[in-house]
């Protein structure tokens, strides 16, 4: 079985079990491979691969088939706020109509508030993080249809 099918395997099992995550390492002849899982409702699947430990790099991307509709990324690493500030009304929620160019959410980078705005006009279908999660960058946030 593939290294990718077995991950694919274990994603499954996990969630007929109700595990969120699972630490994966296989070693190969030019070097080691280890893969993060971790599974949530909300997110989907996100798997994140750490290359050979020679140069180790993490990339952190989610399983894109599970996002239906148009997912708005983050554009950088940071921390992702769904309202301008604690205890206010969120930017949006499920169902609200968006306009290309409204803010839907803040990211905090280096004690700066990055606005993401929408690029399209659609409804969003749903909010795929949490307010104060760290999120990575190209990691999707809210799903527009």
């Amino acid at each position: 079985m593939s290294f990718r099918a077995t991950v694919e395997s274990m994603s499954k099992i996990m969630d007929d079990m109700g595990i969120t995550e699972l630490n994966l390492e296989r070693q190969f002849l030019f070097g080691l491979y280890r893969k993060h899982i971790h599974l949530s409702k909300q997110q989907g699947t996100t798997v994140a691969v750490s290359a050979p430990t020679t140069g180790e790099k993490n990339i952190s991307k989610p399983c894109e088939n599970e996002i239906s509709g148009h997912a708005l990324k983050s554009p950088m690493v940071g921390v992702v706020y769904l309202a301008p500030e604690p205890g206010a009304k969120t930017f949006v929620s499920v169902g609200t109509s968006v306009k290309a160019g409204d803010t839907v959410a803040l990211v905090e980078a280096m004690k700066t508030f990055n606005p993401i705005k929408s690029d399209k006009d659609g409804v969003v279908k749903e909010i795929l993080v949490s307010d104060g999660q760290a999120v990575e960058f190209d990691q999707p946030l809210i799903v527009i249809e």
